[in-house]
């Protein structure tokens, strides 16, 4: 699925003062395109990244995902389109921490009232290397295991934008560098278009390009 970015603004109001964030951001993403997205802290790579998932509103300007254009949706429209083609992964895992590994997979499931939802969980489990780990809780499981459900439960809708926001940020270098190369395994093989978010220079050139966000704007790196 591909993501076009054409004129997209965004401030936020400091006292009386506007604060211009992103300043006019235009940029294309191929369908199944893994991209990095990179820059200081505080240059606005979350606030990307919540307008991409349609958590927020633009100021100005239009988010196409193949052709359909969210800036106007209702949130009513928001939701439903968020949940049927888009998913996230938060540097905190947000695991419900009273549900299994593999409940907090098929509550993904449960609530979109997709089919078969315990034999998708197990299967995405599975190829995250859970097998063993189906039935612990999230307090029996270790930060790289905490994280690896939280991707799996994000890629089990098999969404056509994933989105990742700093997803080994709460992770050490060495278990951090396991789960992503388990993460760079399954959306390169599902083709899922993905814009990863991280001040990691060595993370973002692991992905087929570098979009770096300076000054309001985003361009190649």
């Amino acid at each position: 699925m591909s993501l076009i970015l054409k004129d997209l603004k965004k401030g936020f109001h400091q006292g009386d003062t506007q604060i211009e964030v992103l300043k006019g951001l235009n940029v294309q993403v191929e369908p199944g395109q893994v991209v990095s997205i990179v820059g200081q802290s505080g240059s606005g790579k979350s606030t990307l990244l919540s307008l991409l998932a349609g958590l927020e509103r633009p100021d100005s300007g239009s988010i196409l995902v193949d052709s359909v254009n969210l800036a106007p949706m209702t949130e009513q429209e928001l939701t439903l389109f968020r949940a049927q083609n888009i998913a996230i992964v938060f540097q905190q895992y947000h695991l419900m921490s009273h549900l299994t590994a593999l409940e907090n997979v098929m509550l993904a499931l449960e609530i979109l009232k997709l089919e078969k939802p315990r034999e998708r969980a197990e299967e995405a489990l599975r190829e995250l290397g859970l097998g063993h780990r189906l039935n612990h809780f999230p307090s029996q499981l270790s930060g790289g295991e905490c994280q690896r459900v939280a991707i799996a439960r994000a890629l089990v809708v098999k969404p056509k934008i994933l989105l990742a926001d700093e997803p080994s940020g709460n992770l050490d270098t060495h278990t951090g560098d396991k789960v992503m190369d388990v993460f760079f395994d399954i959306v390169k093989k599902h083709k899922i278009t993905t814009l990863l978010v991280t001040h990691s220079e060595q993370l973002a050139a692991r992905c087929e390009r570098i979009l770096r966000l300076n000054e309001g704007q985003l361009r190649d790196a």
